[in-house]
């Protein structure tokens, strides 16, 4: 310090707000502050991370003495930088149970400032918020208990600087019961000591103890302390000095609030209020108007004697021990290479997720509606207002259910646009409104209009709907809500607590939040109802399971490779860890031309998938109920075979493709002579007697399974040796087998009972045959342009001509599905029936079935698994646990029970032509597989 006058001494008192979207003149004044008057700090206002990165090593290198660099980032960088994380605000960290999450969360932040040259936070906000009517604290307070503030507060504090960033800690001496915002003009606190040493400095006097580096002192008018008028406790030496430095004992750096608020820049000129802050005991001089006028005045006062210049050094050591303890003794300009990457870490989005994960609060819950369990009696409504068309909350509740789904983006809308809706919410019986694009403002009704409340009220008073409210914003605004059975508060709107609170309401996850402040006399901080987790997909980051994002990013280059190589024209990829959905993309489109991108909800035909996604399921539910027997002969299940060559194949044997099957025999060139469909078999209008919809426009004879049937019958076995057992060979017919057998022994059609048993009570929407009759054609990809059977291109019905000349519903092929849907039934299966809070079969009769049964021959029953020699369609990284299969179009569907893992990949690689085997040539899926093998962090 000895090197610096003291005019250069003084300069080091004032640390200045810097912009990096600014243009150049306001740089140029920067610059001249650094290397005229030697500030001592830059406050870094609104801009970019690369913007302010390359700001930051400029103005460090005109600096006599290195700059404190701070900022404000209460709920990280995005408070003030764009293209930058967004964590939670203090009102949501408050509703958590655990204080754990929060140091954690601090500590992110401070490794993002630290890698952006940043060395000051000025958080966490410690004002205990006991007035709802607060226009400035509210949601960036951790609530209104004293001791729930200074123990998230100190667990803020210690994950800052424990990573080597300075807290600052405010706004002292408590901004949290006032109702005028600071920046606007002066609040008045008319608390006395005594109360203010019961509520408002708890938290302070918990910081300090804790160790806190820094101190905010706020624009509050305390006149039971200090009744000078228009005094503001930032220009008060009796709160500054007596209060917080002399009875109180802090140490610290104490800093102002930002010297251009309203609350004391209306009553001081620039230069007058800089001076009575630093006579009043202030340390830091934040965000100062005229820093030269300011250095004059101070200067004066010292030589009048109104303060000493033993005052000004003993602050200026303050400041520069401070930058000691920051490493800027040994500073290093910030490294602009891999800036963006490395403030994205994926680690800070398992924080994030974390966050709202126990913050969500289900404040009403009448008659345990919430988890929604029983999908298949449950007709679900989601009423998104003040969400954009496309917003992550309806996306994330279609995952789980059918949903029917209306946006209403203007939360200001007028009456029509919520009664339009009305009318076509009758099917539904649980209608789950949520409210988006809320503010903080309580005089505005915290951005909710009256037409939604009407539309609330109506739905709750009018009709017999279970009316669900979700409060996407402020805890306080659940006062307006105290009507409703069923009500949760996701705390703030964006694209985590939108996928969260989904989530919660489906229970995929528990919700464990409790309100941090008292909304109504009814809604009591504290409030909040546990409710339980019924084992469904979560959705989630890769980290979250222990899986490197990083590595899955490679995908997107194999993908991108088969597009370009036309193995297919997109695709849909899907993988499951622990549970929990950590890759969702959809690639490409549905054609080559490039017309229609496909999405999440574009749905496949996914082929022979369909043996083990359909009839193996029903085959499975009959074996876990003790009503068939594997090693039984077939005519056993199916007397009409009896004096056949099907007769006395063993149900074992056929359902691991080793009963003498052929492989398939092409039965559709039986229905057509010179190239043209039989008027025997096929009529173009649907009647009585052809009511079987190969495509539309083509109808097939209701007799055509029992041509089928008996054409399969008649086929000869495979050829072999005598007395020896037949060899594997994959085969379509025993799955034409096998529906006949699941639909004897059920008495029913197979697709009615998926339907009634798995497909709905699992919430599956795609999941299912003839899906013309349940989605538009535009959903559906195209498969083959078929110039040899059907003379048409293929979409909405089935690829397999087997299963479109029964209509569409084979026991090989038939089943559509998206991949998240797929993923589900594959989770289903891997958890051995047990999903949703729900038992699909009663035994381990999937482990069974999925288990290798011969020598020689890889498959287990039904199921397909990894080969033998690890050549096969799965990654050679696979556990010898996986089962699964692929499909002809170009699809695969594989469960890894060891490492709890599950890939789906759907694709149209048939379009236009089937004879299309680049997807093979390429290896294309199975080395996505090896990518997600590759991205499992190995366990230490």
């Amino acid at each position: 310090m000895t090197t610096l006058t003291p005019a250069q001494r003084i300069g080091q008192l004032f640390m200045v707000a810097a912009y990096s979207n600014k243009p150049q003149n306001h740089v140029s004044h920067i610059d001249s502050l650094v290397s005229q008057y030697n500030i001592g700090g830059l406050m870094f206002m609104q801009g970019g991370p690369k913007r302010q990165a390359i700001l930051t090593n400029r103005f460090q290198r005109q600096a006599k003495v290195p700059l404190l660099i701070a900022m404000d980032a209460e709920w990280g960088l995005d408070m003030r930088l764009d293209s930058t994380m967004h964590f939670a605000r203090q009102m949501t960290l408050g509703a958590m149970h655990d204080d754990r999450y929060v140091y954690q969360m601090a500590r992110e932040i401070a490794l993002k400032m630290k890698r952006l040259g940043v060395n000051v936070s000025f958080s966490p906000v410690l004002d205990v918020n006991n007035n709802a009517n607060n226009p400035v604290i509210g949601n960036r307070s951790f609530g209104e208990s004293k001791e729930a503030v200074s123990r998230y507060g100190v667990a803020y504090i210690r994950g800052l600087q424990d990573h080597g960033v300075m807290a600052v800690a405010k706004h002292f001496p408590g901004h949290g019961d006032t109702d005028i915002d600071s920046h606007y003009d002066l609040p008045v606190v008319q608390h006395d000591m005594q109360r203010l040493t019961d509520v408002e400095l708890y938290p302070f006097k918990q910081s300090f103890d804790a160790g806190v580096m820094g101190v905010m002192v706020a624009h509050l008018y305390l006149p039971k302390i200090d009744s000078t008028k228009n005094q503001a406790a930032t220009l008060s030496k009796p709160i500054v000095t007596g209060l917080l430095k002399d009875k109180m004992q802090y140490r610290g750096l104490v800093f102002t609030d930002a010297l251009n608020m309203q609350g004391v820049s209306r009553f001081y000129k620039p230069g007058e209020v800089d001076l009575k802050a630093l006579m009043a005991g202030n340390d830091v001089l934040l965000f100062p108007e005229d820093v030269p006028t300011a250095i004059e005045k101070i200067t004066k006062a010292v030589k009048k004697g109104q303060i000493t210049q033993d005052e000004i050094d003993h602050r200026v050591r303050k400041i520069l021990h401070a930058k000691y303890w920051a490493g800027l003794n040994k500073y290093k300009p910030v490294a602009l290479d891999n800036l963006q990457q490395d403030l994205e870490r994926p680690a800070s989005r398992v924080v994030q997720e974390q966050l709202y994960e126990h913050a969500v609060t289900v404040v009403e819950n009448e008659g345990n509606l919430i988890p929604f369990r029983n999908l298949d009696t449950l007709s679900i409504a989601s009423v998104a207002v003040g969400a954009s068309v496309n917003n992550t909350f309806q996306e994330v509740m279609g995952n789980y259910a059918p949903v029917n789904t209306f946006t209403i983006p203007d939360r200001f809308a007028p009456d029509s646009a919520f009664t339009n809706i009305i009318p076509q919410l009758e099917q539904n019986d649980v209608v789950v409104v949520s409210i988006h694009g809320m503010n903080n403002t309580p005089a505005r009704n915290y951005g909710v209009g009256t037409g939604t409340l009407a539309f609330i009220q109506y739905l709750r008073e009018r009709t017999d709907k279970k009316v669900v409210v979700a409060v996407m914003g402020n805890a306080y605004s659940l006062k307006m809500f105290e009507d409703n059975k069923w009500l949760v508060n996701g705390y703030e709107d964006n694209a985590v607590s939108q996928s969260l609170v989904p989530q919660v309401l489906f229970g995929a996850r528990a919700a464990v939040g409790k309100l941090p402040v008292t909304a109504s006399a009814k809604y009591t901080a504290g409030t909040g109802l546990p409710t339980s987790t019924l084992g469904r997909l979560k959705y989630g980051v890769p980290e979250s399971v222990g899986m490197n994002s990083e590595t899955l990013a490679q995908i997107d280059n194999i993908a991108t490779e088969a597009i370009a190589y036309a193995a297919t024209p997109g695709m849909q990829v899907l993988v499951v860890k622990d549970g929990t959905v950590v890759y969702d993309k959809a690639y490409g489109h549905y054609t080559y031309d490039g017309a229609k991108p496909v999405t999440k909800n574009t749905i496949y035909d996914i082929a022979s998938i369909t043996k083990v996604a359909a009839t193996l399921q029903a085959i499975m539910f009959l074996a876990d109920q003790g009503k068939i027997n594997l090693d039984d002969k077939l005519v056993t299940y199916l007397p009409e075979v009896a004096g056949t060559n099907k007769a006395n194949l063993l149900m074992r044997d056929i359902l691991a493709h080793q009963a003498g099957l052929k492989p398939g025999i092409p039965t559709w060139q039986k229905t057509i002579d010179n190239r043209k469909l039989k008027d025997t078999y096929y009529a173009s209008t649907q009647n009585d007697t052809y009511m079987n919809e190969v495509i539309p426009g083509v109808y097939s004879i209701n007799s055509m399974e029992d041509s089928l049937w008996a054409w399969t019958v008649r086929t000869p076995l495979r050829a072999k040796p005598a007395n020896a057992s037949y060899d594997y060979a994959y085969s379509d017919l025993g799955f034409y087998i096998m529906k006949r057998v699941a639909e004897t022994m059920l008495n029913q059609p197979i697709e009615d009972f998926l339907d009634q048993n798995i497909y709905a009570p699992l919430g599956l929407s795609t999941l299912t045959y003839t899906p013309l009759l349940k989605h538009p054609r535009e959903r559906i990809a195209p498969t083959e342009d078929d110039t040899y059977f059907r003379k048409n291109l293929i979409r909405g019905t089935v690829h397999d001509q087997g299963a479109a000349m029964m209509g569409g519903v084979g026991g090989h092929a038939g089943l559509f599905a998206n991949a998240n849907d797929l993923a589900i039934l594959m989770q289903m299966n891997m958890n051995n029936g047990n999903y949703g809070g729900h038992r699909y079969f009663s035994t381990d009769v999937v482990s069974r079935f999925a288990q290798q049964q011969f020598d020689g021959n890889r498959r287990g029953l039904g199921w397909d698994k990894p080969a033998l020699d690890g050549n096969g369609p799965t990654s050679a990284m696979a556990s010898p646990s996986t089962f699964g299969h692929t499909g002809f179009t170009g699809t695969a569907a594989w469960a890894d029970p060891e490492n709890k893992l599950i890939y789906i990949f759907l694709s149209n690689r048939v379009y236009p032509d089937a004879s299309n085997n680049k997807l093979v040539k390429y290896n294309i899926r199975t080395r996505i597989h090896d990518v997600i093998y590759r991205a499992m962090v190995p366990k230490t």
